[in-house]
């Protein structure tokens, strides 16, 4: 039986996964959260799930690491510098990092990105989410994960194609840029809408959350996985076999 770890297991995830490791077949080997020792819990479990917050990403792959434990993080609002971390941790351990575990958002960004490979720059693309007032980054990691889906998609980068947010005279939309709208209110789980807009037509393509089960559910599946895989860096795409 697999033991599972989670970072931040006080949290909203963390308790939405702990509630859905037994039944998933796994075993649910503790959590820690600010001031707890993420070594210990590192050496006590065979996979590790963090969504903790950003400033606690390197001390916990400094864990993972010293224990050999594969991670999947789930932790979003991660700077470059972090993700620069995440690389070089993946050549000793199997990380998984994700902007979201659902196993529908790792379909939708398939799809987003074979329609974006698929349709010109005639046609705009525009990324619209929605998520609970007490969310602190925006856009959303998934927005951008689902970002970087398009532009991929594109054969360019998010960092060169994106626009966040517009307020004043922006004038006309630039052709290519993959433009992004945040939504904050209620006790929204996540919605993420990506819409190609050509002349006279729109295709959008959308995933709602309805719960966080859904999230945990996912991460549990990703942990399950990643624990049979050697040291590289991965994501819910593999997971999925896509």
């Amino acid at each position: 039986m697999t033991a599972i770890g989670i970072f931040g297991h006080l949290g909203r995830m963390g308790t939405a996964i702990a509630d859905v490791i037994p039944d998933a077949g796994a075993k649910f080997a503790g959590g820690i959260d600010h001031g707890g020792d993420p070594q210990a819990l590192a050496r006590d479990c065979d996979v590790l799930v963090d969504f903790s917050a950003p400033g606690a990403i390197e001390a916990h792959l400094d864990a993972a690491e010293a224990t050999g434990t594969p991670i999947v993080i789930g932790t979003t609002g991660l700077s470059s510098a972090h993700h620069e971390r995440i690389d070089a941790a993946a050549r000793a351990i199997p990380v998984l990092q994700t902007g979201n575990t659902s196993l529908g958002i790792a379909m939708l960004a398939a799809l987003v990105r074979e329609a974006a490979a698929r349709l010109d720059e005639d046609w705009d693309i525009e990324l619209t989410e929605m998520h609970h007032r007490e969310k602190v980054d925006a856009p959303s990691g998934t927005a951008l994960m689902l970002g970087e889906a398009a532009a991929g998609g594109r054969g360019t980068t998010l960092a060169d194609a994106s626009v966040i947010g517009r307020a004043g005279l922006t004038g006309a939309r630039a052709r290519g840029t993959i433009g992004f709208a945040s939504l904050r209110g209620g006790t929204v789980a996540g919605d993420h809408s990506v819409v190609f807009a050509g002349d006279g037509e729109r295709i959008t393509l959308s995933h709602h959350a309805e719960s966080r089960t859904i999230f945990a559910r996912g991460a549990v599946r990703a942990a399950l996985w990643l624990a049979k895989q050697g040291p590289g860096r991965y994501t819910m795409d593999q997971v999925l076999g896509l």
